[in-house]
């Protein structure tokens, strides 16, 4: 032990002898357990830090979906792996109303653009649609063979739109309860979907690499996008132009292409991503785009150079993520079960929030902005404040 001599010098301040190094050996290991004991809650408490200022706990199992009232800023609903749909407020902790009938999962939630309606669907193949001022079951469309992957509203009217998983797109009028189409072509499960926002055209997108667009009316394929120098793998999401002229799609392979939807042609592709990407986002303010993927990264990219403005690294991979409304800030969801905001001009993360503790699912930012909803696999949903980045 007196081999330390030269760390005796080194460290003149400090005198060690055999006993006192002993001693704190000793020490150490007495000391250890309670160190750990004390580190433990608070590595916990770092670990459990919660920024949300409401947590809604209705749910037994993971969370899949959120939406949130286009006319009710408090009102939001949400399903997961328990076969149930919930719609409750924020700020009222004591109010729930269950979106009871489902018999698999809830996959996906919508509320009509008036705000009258949500639809519910699930992967039993059935969609609900709920009256939103009685609480009452509104009606069941049925039809798909398969799960359904996701539920739209038409932008000005009660029709409904669903992809499947039996690889068909349907479309009823929920008022009437009436089926209206069914438009079958693609050789897979449809992962995406939605009106363009003037309500004249339907885009889908496949498991089959396949973009189509559809006319509404008379169920008519347009145009089938697909091959060089399109996906080649799976579709994941897409998004629409507010102009209904372009829409950008992303795939597991790791690419996005934006479609000009009257020509069915590819005009432009945006490339920057390693791995899947999992959701995309426009800008309602400045022409960019934003996307999100497994590789641990959001990019925001300026459409009209088809070029990434910048690139934003996450600790993990980004499942989610919405843009706030019509300012510069961008919300991500991530693997690691953190919501992030971006200020889109420098790249930069201006504030992480804290409480999910397993990968969030999906997030949605309230009509009136001041608030963002996440779901999580660890079966909650929160609520964060963004006031500040409105």
């Amino acid at each position: 032990m007196h081999g330390h001599g030269d760390d005796e010098d080194d460290n003149g301040e400090v005198f060690l002898d055999e006993d006192d190094i002993i001693n704190e050996i000793t020490v150490d290991e007495e000391d250890l357990p309670d160190v750990e004991d004390e580190a433990g809650p608070d590595a916990e408490d770092i670990e459990e830090l919660d920024d949300s200022m409401h947590v809604f706990t209705g749910h037994t199992g993971e969370l899949y979906t959120v939406a949130c009232s286009p006319t009710d800023a408090a009102l939001v609903a949400t399903g997961g792996g328990d076969d149930r749909g919930f719609m409750w407020k924020i700020g009222q902790g004591d109010w729930a109303f269950e979106l009871k009938g489902h018999k698999d999962s809830v996959s996906s939630l919508a509320f009509s653009t008036d705000g009258q309606l949500l639809a519910s669907g699930s992967f039993d193949g059935l969609i609900q649609v709920w009256d939103i001022s009685s609480g009452s079951l509104k009606c069941t469309l049925e039809g798909p063979g398969g799960g359904i992957e996701w539920v739209r509203w038409h932008p000005r009217g009660h029709v409904v739109l669903a992809g499947s998983e039996d690889s068909t797109v349907w479309m009823w009028n929920a008022d009437k309860s009436a089926y209206l189409n069914m438009f079958s072509g693609h050789g897979s499960n449809v992962t995406c979907g939605d009106f363009t926002p003037d309500g004249k055209t339907i885009c889908t997108g496949s498991d089959d690499a396949s973009l189509r667009i559809w006319n509404p009316k008379t169920g008519e394929n347009i145009h089938v996008v697909r091959g060089h120098p399109y996906h080649t793998e799976g579709l994941t999401c897409l998004e629409i132009s507010a102009d209904s002229m372009l829409a950008i799609t992303s795939s597991k392979d790791s690419s996005v292409h934006i479609v000009n939807i009257s020509s069915g042609k590819v005009i432009s592709s945006l490339v920057g991503h390693s791995d899947s990407i999992e959701c995309v986002g426009l800008s309602l303010s400045f022409p960019w785009a934003a996307t999100g993927g497994m590789d641990q990264k959001l990019i925001i990219w300026d459409l009209q150079h088809s070029s990434p403005r910048c690139t934003c690294d996450h600790e993990e991979g980004v499942t989610c993520l919405s843009w706030l409304g019509a300012s510069r800030y961008i919300a991500t969801g991530s693997v690691d079960g953190k919501v992030r905001i971006w200020d889109s001009l420098s790249g930069n993360c201006a504030r992480t929030f804290s409480g999910h503790s397993e990968a969030i699912q999906s997030l949605v930012v309230s009509a009136t902005g001041e608030f963002l909803v996440s779901v999580s696999l660890d079966g909650t949903a929160r609520v964060f404040e963004m006031a500040e980045f409105r």
